[in-house]
């Protein structure tokens, strides 16, 4: 298994250097933004940042130009169920994560040889809502590491660590004031 993954994601869409300097290194932080395209000096700006501070940066959707710039890994959306990437030679510690919302993307995602499945939603009531108990179902139906995205907040922290999984994800609990309030869980 993969040593070298963090147990800590936070999604962003911009740059703000005030949400970065709250992060630990236990933390990697992934740019996705689908609105705009992506722009070459902004991810660089943000890589270098965090190379400063020891966070492991991922760009979202586009291996090949993560690849390139040298970044620490890239992710694959669940809508993403391309193979091209197989074809691709990156460094050895390179970070492949993918998100899934069912068994059929999972398996796609295993396909695509992804080291971690972000499964979601595990809180957040939308389309994709899992709901607790089967995200802990789906994460038994999968040998790759497991990852909670969706409404996680520091009310149902502790419900995440009762599942088979590995980490969590999410935007709003990394820009709150304190940060996630771990107190032990996921280090």
């Amino acid at each position: 298994m993969h040593n070298y993954l963090p147990k800590k994601y936070y999604f962003i869409s911009k740059f703000d250097k005030n949400h970065i300097d709250k992060l630990d290194p236990f933390t990697a932080l992934v740019y996705r933004n689908y609105a705009a395209d992506i722009d070459k000096n902004l991810i660089i700006t943000i890589k270098k940042y965090c190379k400063i501070k020891k966070i492991k940066f991922l760009l979202s959707n586009d291996i090949k130009l993560a690849i390139n710039l040298d970044l620490d890994g890239a992710y694959i959306p669940s809508f993403n169920s391309s193979k091209k990437h197989l074809g691709y030679s990156y460094k050895k510690h390179f970070i492949l994560l993918g998100s899934a919302h069912n068994i059929m993307e999972i398996r796609t995602k295993e396909l695509q040889r992804v080291c971690a499945i972000f499964l979601s939603s595990v809180f957040k009531d939308n389309k994709n809502y899992l709901g607790f108990n089967r995200f802990k179902l789906l994460t038994l139906l999968t040998k790759k590491r497991s990852v909670a995205l969706g409404g996680i907040s520091n009310k149902n922290l502790k419900l995440i660590k009762l599942t088979n999984c590995f980490g969590f994800a999410g935007i709003s609990i990394f820009e709150q004031k304190k940060g996630p309030c771990l107190g032990g869980l996921f280090k």
